[in-house]
């Protein structure tokens, strides 16, 4: 499975942006999708997943509230709308593919994409 990442870019605080990872090369709709994020110097840290089979969705408090995920399987895409955006949302995010339903746990993915920078401006 091949993911690839955009949406990224410079914002303002308060802003608004919408992440997209689209997956090819695999059965989209058997994986559990997820988006973590990696500040410099910081662990990569989960923060959002969305199921393969009920489409439950699963939030890092410090998104909760902030972001919401979603999956198109006709497109073979998952998205990450992020609403009030904050500094300390600067990071690189990242969108990976898992089989398991462990959704918070970042060495439960198998497959990764390459990272969307998202830098939030104060």
């Amino acid at each position: 499975v091949q993911l690839q990442a955009s949406g990224g870019g410079l914002v303002q605080a308060g802003d608004s942006l919408r992440l997209s990872c689209a997956a090819s090369g695999g059965t989209f709709s058997t994986y559990g999708m997820g988006w973590f994020r990696q500040a410099p110097e910081k662990e990569r840290e989960f923060v959002a997943a969305i199921g393969w089979s009920d489409g439950r969705t699963y939030y890092a408090d410090s998104v909760k509230g902030r972001s919401t995920i979603s999956r198109d399987n006709a497109k073979n895409t998952v998205y990450l709308q992020m609403i009030n955006l904050k500094p300390e949302d600067t990071a690189v995010y990242y969108c990976g593919a898992t089989r398991s339903r462990w959704y918070r746990i970042r060495s439960a993915y198998e497959y990764w994409g390459q990272g969307t920078q998202v830098t939030v401006s104060s």
